[in-house]
């Protein structure tokens, strides 16, 4: 009998598998999600961080610009926020490499975990204003 091998757990995994838990248990999936992508587009252009795209920097407008690109060409794979990030925006559709953000200088983390702590601030954010005012937010910065 074939011993089955022991999986360790990346950091990168482990974080995947915590935001995703957090956005199931805050009940905040998307009932808007163009307002959610517009959101994370932007979020990506205002951040300040430089991009690594297939062995090149680029900064946070061309990214944006790079993204907006991309999910206008490619929109109509994706119907939800999480489908944006996890096809279009983590990894090039031709290299198949993945993208990394680096916004503090020491160290850059996979494009797709700093967009999914985007959206669950967003999304946090979004469940706390209608829960106070009980209006809709349309897109919060």
């Amino acid at each position: 009998m074939k011993q089955r091998e022991s999986r360790r757990f990346t950091p990168v995994f482990l974080g995947w598998v915590i935001t995703h838990w957090l956005l199931l248990t805050t009940g905040a999936y998307a009932d808007n999600p163009e307002a959610e992508i517009e959101y994370l587009l932007s979020a990506i252009g205002d951040s300040g961080c430089e991009f690594l795209r297939n062995g090149r920097v680029h900064d946070a407008e061309d990214a944006e610009a790079h993204l907006r690109m991309k999910y206008r060409n490619g929109f109509r794979y994706v119907s939800t926020a999480e489908e944006f990030i996890d096809r279009l925006a983590s990894k090039s559709s031709i290299t198949r490499r993945p993208y990394f953000i680096d916004c503090d200088q020491d160290a850059s983390s996979p494009s797709g975990e700093w967009l999914y702590q985007r959206l669950n601030e967003y999304r946090t954010k979004k469940v706390y204003k209608e829960s106070t005012t009980g209006e809709k937010p349309t897109v919060m910065p």
